[in-house]
């Protein structure tokens, strides 16, 4: 975070001018009192281990700032604007910046979702966050470098809403799969929600649900939207019907109950921000046009926030995303694929790649029909780029 007010040697003294300085830095960001769709305090909810630590943490700040733990609030961060963290707390609602141990020690990457020990220093609008408390799930993607090097994209969620669009074509359910692994692998379920549906013929449409269902099982909650009027979108939830899969926002509100976080992941293009705009009730999310020539989208969410979806829960509304490697998520592949993970433990030689190796477990599992054509091929691709990484991967999961 380049704007970040220089060091300073001692917390206590630098305060006033550490807050000085970011609210210069954040000129231009949008006023919280214009974002009436941020969740209030009542709508969150940190878990037991979460509270326990802030009080550990608010008495410990305290007596090293010389100041009453009543100054101490626990609070949730609900929205980056370029970085720069909105915090809600039982009292108020406030951008914050980092304490100065905390951009000192390296631990500022704050995430929507984190639950924080924040003070408002007397005198001032803004506050710091003094610390950041322990994740009880962390839904984050590689970025490059090396196995440590992860972005957190939300903390503290409880389900990941994988997006996907529909089309003339069939969809290919490897974006579907890979947004499962990580989902699994950091703590989270995971539904589909299939958006445009309005666009596929009746065919593709059966085509498609069949493969979400092959790959991601039975379980996995499916629901189909359409952001359109008209013959087609009734056609379409029709169709729906007929297949067993929920339709419209009232069956993704479902999915998101109240005292519920989720997230939205999807590529640009996929629809998300339409559909977010129909669970609110209100078009408070831009929205904008694909392109015809590939069908992708461009960004239009460029802050991540939280959402408050009236009848639900809270969701995460994350920019599209252009890639999602998933270096480092063995234990979600296994999630996703049980019997396949327990299956790969059995063959003959221990870097199968599933492929051609005489005394695979895994094609033996495919040729005696006990797992599906689609869910075949999508472990073994991404199992594939697993172990392109070979260096980094989990010595436990065998692949």
């Amino acid at each position: 975070m380049g704007k970040r007010a220089p060091k300073k040697s001692s917390q206590k003294g630098s305060r006033k001018r550490s807050v000085s300085s970011a609210g210069r830095s954040q000129q231009g960001l949008p006023a919280l009192s214009s974002l009436a769709d941020l969740p209030r305090f009542s709508e969150l909810t940190p878990s037991e281990r979460q509270r326990s630590a802030f009080g550990e943490a608010a008495a410990q700040a305290a007596r090293a700032l010389g100041c009453s733990v009543d100054e101490m609030a626990l609070g949730c961060v609900v929205r980056l604007d370029r970085g720069f963290p909105a915090v809600v707390t039982a009292d108020a609602l406030f951008r914050a910046e980092f304490s100065a141990h905390l951009t000192k020690g390296g631990d500022s990457r704050v995430a929507v979702g984190d639950w924080v020990l924040a003070r408002v220093p007397a005198g001032h609008d803004m506050g710091l966050i003094l610390q950041i408390l322990p994740r009880e799930s962390d839904i984050a993607r590689w970025r490059g470098g090396s196995r440590g090097e992860r972005q957190t994209l939300a903390a503290n969620v409880s389900v990941v809403l994988v997006v996907q669009q529909l089309g003339a074509a069939p969809i290919s359910c490897e974006r579907i799969a890979r947004s499962a692994v990580i989902a699994r692998d950091c703590g989270a379920r995971v539904a589909v929600v299939l958006t445009k549906a309005d666009r596929a013929p009746s065919a593709v449409l059966a085509e498609d649900v069949a493969a979400v269902r092959d790959v991601l099982g039975e379980e996995c909650g499916l629901v189909m939207t359409s952001s359109a009027d008209g013959v087609e979108a009734e056609r379409a939830e029709k169709d729906a019907g007929a297949l067993g899969v929920a339709w419209g926002p009232a069956a993704v509100r479902s999915l998101v109950p109240a005292g519920t976080v989720a997230i939205v992941l999807g590529e640009s293009g996929a629809g998300k921000s339409t559909l977010l705009n129909a669970l609110l009730g209100h078009d408070v999310l831009k929205t904008g046009a694909v392109r015809g020539s590939d069908d992708a989208g461009r960004h239009t969410t460029v802050a991540r926030r939280m959402v408050s979806v009236p009848g639900g829960g809270v969701i995460v509304d994350e920019p599209g995303l252009r890639s999602l490697p998933i270096v480092g998520h063995e234990r979600g592949l296994a999630a996703v694929f049980p019997e396949v993970a327990d299956a790969a433990r059995g063959c003959r030689f221990c870097d199968c790649t599933h492929t051609h190796e005489p005394g695979c477990q895994v094609r033996e599992l495919l040729s005696e029909g006990r797992i599906s054509q689609r869910r075949y091929d999508a472990y073994v691709a991404l199992a594939a780029e697993m172990r392109e990484s070979a260096r980094t991967l989990d010595p436990d999961i065998v692949l």
